[in-house]
């Protein structure tokens, strides 16, 4: 899963020697919480709402209105910019970019090609959007977790059984985690299943390994059966 594959190609910029008012304008126009800088065609900076929002002025201010309105058109978004900028590049994973996000605590970064120059922006919403679109959570399916030995063709098992159910495997995760040496957490989200041969479809998986739970998101029903 690339980053280019995901990320929002229409980026909103800002000049770097635009004003503070203007950045403001723009975040709160395009309802957004970031913007690149630019200095020409070169990606320089960024700045976030939280950057404008610690730059202007106090509630309490003795200024009135007209000379708040005059303070924040004098001051330039390069006096703001956070640099240098964290970036990826379009075809690094997924798995990296999120990975960047929580490293440095932030909700996005620019994207850029082959050649430094912005393709895109990455955010963490882009990451929620591709996992839910992934997982298939709006069709409505059904997701099970089993625990099984690592051995070559257990996968293939199963979804020869779900198939045999008359179900369609959509989606195959596995980890390590939570599991005793030698065995894997595999998640498996089916569709197309008669609900009537689940339970019999479930009792045939769990002769390969260990159910821990299952999720009809169509008929709202979770079952837990190891923790």
């Amino acid at each position: 899963m690339l980053v280019k594959n995901w990320m929002s190609k229409e980026v909103i910029t800002v000049d770097a020697d635009d004003t503070m008012q203007n950045a403001i304008y723009t975040l709160q126009e395009q309802n957004i919480k970031m913007l690149p800088v630019m200095d020409d065609v070169k990606l320089v900076g960024i700045i976030t709402d939280r950057d404008l929002k610690k730059a202007s002025p106090s509630d309490a201010t003795t200024l009135d209105m007209h000379e708040l309105l005059f303070l924040i058109s004098k001051i330039k978004v390069r006096d703001l910019m956070k640099k240098p900028v964290h970036t990826v590049r379009s075809n690094h994973t997924i798995e990296e970019a999120t990975a960047l996000l929580l490293e440095k605590k932030i909700s996005g970064v620019p994207v850029l090609d082959e050649n430094n120059r912005l393709v895109g922006i990455i955010t963490r919403s882009d990451i929620f959007r591709m996992f839910i679109s992934l997982r298939g959570l709006g069709e409505k399916g059904i997701q099970f977790a089993v625990r099984i030995k690592d051995m070559p063709g257990i996968i293939k098992e199963i979804r020869e059984l779900i198939h045999e159910y008359g179900g369609r495997t959509t989606s195959i995760l596995s980890s390590s985690d939570n599991a005793p040496d030698g065995y894997l957490n595999f998640y498996f989200r089916i569709y197309q299943i008669d609900r009537q041969k689940l339970p019999s479809l479930l009792d045939k998986i769990r002769e390969k390994g260990t159910l821990l739970y299952m999720v009809d998101h169509r008929e709202n029903k979770r079952t837990i059966y190891e923790s």
